[in-house]
This record gives C-alpha cells, structure tokens and sequence, in this order.
C-alpha cells in the first residue's frame, strides 16, 4: 500500500462560472477527458451551476484550484462526476475531502443513495471510491443515449 504523503488542508467551495477556465485547466492537468464543444463548454456548465441538480466544488490552496468535483442528483439518487485532483497534490486527503462535502450537500438534500460513474480502465478511480465505502456493482450495465458526440 502507499503511503499517502502529508496531508495538506484545502479550502472547499463552491464554484462558479468564473471559474470555468482554471477548472478545464485542471481537468486537462488531471487528464480528465472533457468536452469543450458540447457538455462541458462554458455555456453548457454555466446552465449546470444555475439550475438545482447540480454542485460543483472545489479545493482551493493558496488561491489555485487544485481539485474539483461535479455532484448531481434527480432528487432520489445523487452520483459523483468529474472528481479531479491536481497530480502535484494528489494523496493528500483532497479528493476525499471533495467526495465528504458532496455526500454532505446531497444527504442535506434528503439523497441516500449516491453512486459514482468510473470509466473501465481508471483503476485508481475504482480503488479510491472502494476506500471511501463504494461498492461495484458489475451486474449493472449503463446505457446512454446521445443527441450528438459532442454531448
């Protein structure tokens, strides 16, 4: 097992639309796939901040963003999208602490079941979230329907 290196406090809060453009450069530091032309253009996550069902956090140290989490819900089941860390500040307590104030946002919601979408090949993923409690659930199958590649 690796030791995690020291533990490094974080400021979480939340974000806004100002943010959008030190959050695609995290996400791309994170080589965190996204979409800049469909759902994860300015215009496409400046909708997801303003409407209800969304939460997008994230972990400030001395004024960088350094970790980021999308949370959403449909009001009876929460899931967590999008966690992304800076690898210079990874195992340092961040994404858990990303993942501890979504679960507490979307349990204040009266949400009990939260999940976690991770893709097949992101082993590191799948091994965090098993650390948090998460269970896989290989009898599930996800299916998506989209109105164009970009979305």
């Amino acid at each position: 097992m690796r030791r995690a290196k020291d533990s490094v406090t974080a400021a979480i809060r939340d974000l806004s639309i100002a943010d959008y453009d030190d959050l695609v450069r995290l996400w791309q530091e994170a080589n965190l796939p996204y979409r800049p032309h469909g759902r994860d253009s300015r215009e496409a996550i400046a909708r997801q901040m303003e409407g209800n069902t969304s939460l997008f956090l994230g972990a400030e140290q001395d004024g960088k963003l350094v970790g980021a989490v999308l949370g959403t819900h449909d009001g009876r089941k929460g899931w967590i999208n999008r966690l992304a860390v800076h690898p210079a500040h990874r195992r340092r307590g961040i994404g858990q602490a990303l993942v501890c104030a979504v679960e507490a946002r979307l349990q204040a919601m009266g949400i009990e079941i939260i999940g976690a979408l991770i893709e097949d090949w992101n082993d590191d993923s799948m091994a965090f979230f098993a650390r948090l409690g998460y269970v896989a659930h290989s009898d599930i199958l996800y299916f998506s329907k989209r109105r164009s590649p970009k979305a």
